[in-house]
Formats: C-alpha cells, structure tokens, sequence
C-alpha cells in the first residue's frame, strides 16, 4: 500500500521548513504574515524552558510575528528565540513534534493528527467536540479551521 498520509505529511513539514529558511535568510516577515505554531512540549527532543513545560505540559501555541531572533532551520526542527512577558527564552521544535501550522493572515493552515489505529470497528472509539469518532491511529493532514485564531 501506498502511505499518502506519511508522504503528505512529510511534504507538509518540507513546507514549512522551507518557508521558515527563508525568513531566517531574510531576517524578518514580510508585509502583514505571521504564523502561530501548535507542537507538542513532551516530544521528544523539543527544548523549552522548564517553566513554560510546566504550564503547557501537553501542547504549546507560539506566535512568530513581530519580535523573534536567532532563527535556524536544521533539517530536524528549528531554533528560535521569542519573549515571553520581557524575557527572551530559546526554543528549539523539532518538524515532528509540529500539531498545526497557521498564517491567519492569508488564511492558511495545517494540521498534524494521530488517530487511533487498530480499533476494534464495535468498539467505543474517543469522541472530540464537533468530531467523529476515530478508528484508526494514523498521521492525517487536514487544513486547520482558522475560527479559533479569529479575534472576535
């Protein structure tokens, strides 16, 4: 069998490792984009200060925008330096342990899912608000629904 969720994802990680190359080539975004990037803060080799561990212990948003230095793409993940409350923190993500991906300034988004493989087909699978139920665990891109990073 051909596996196009692990090839669409790849290309999607390509993607944004591209993009973000750029931009720590140019050193700066240009005109009005900025993204917000969901990862996992237990993956493993993700490096974020303990505190921020502690209060994101699953999943963290970043906000790439205005201010941010140090970036550096590798082929794995990429550093970057952001301020949190007047404190500039290092971070290093790496492409894995990415969950969403968005550019609300031009409507654009991308979403990293594991879903449940194996399940039994009777079995009562875990249900997410305005979801259906997952049945198989498997990598899944899908675009990202940008109503949660509208200001209302």
């Amino acid at each position: 069998m051909i596996d196009y969720g692990s090839m669409m994802h790849d290309a999607m990680r390509g993607l944004i490792k591209r993009l973000l190359q750029d931009i720590a080539e140019a050193g700066e975004l240009p005109g009005d984009h900025h993204f917000f990037i969901t990862f996992d803060t237990m993956h493993p080799g993700v490096q974020v200060p303990d505190w921020l561990v502690d209060r994101y212990p699953d999943e963290m948003t970043i906000v790439v925008q205005h201010w941010f230095e140090n970036l550096n793409v590798t082929e794995e993940g990429f550093a970057i330096t952001l301020n949190f409350g007047d404190s500039p923190e290092p971070l290093y993500i790496p492409f894995l342990a990415l969950r969403t991906f968005v550019d609300p300034s031009v409507e654009f988004g991308l979403r990293f899912e594991h879903i449940e493989e194996d399940a039994p087909e009777d079995s009562e699978a875990p249900m997410h608000e305005n979801a259906e139920p997952e049945d198989e665990i498997r990598e899944e891109a899908q675009v990202v629904s940008l109503d949660s990073f509208r200001k209302q």
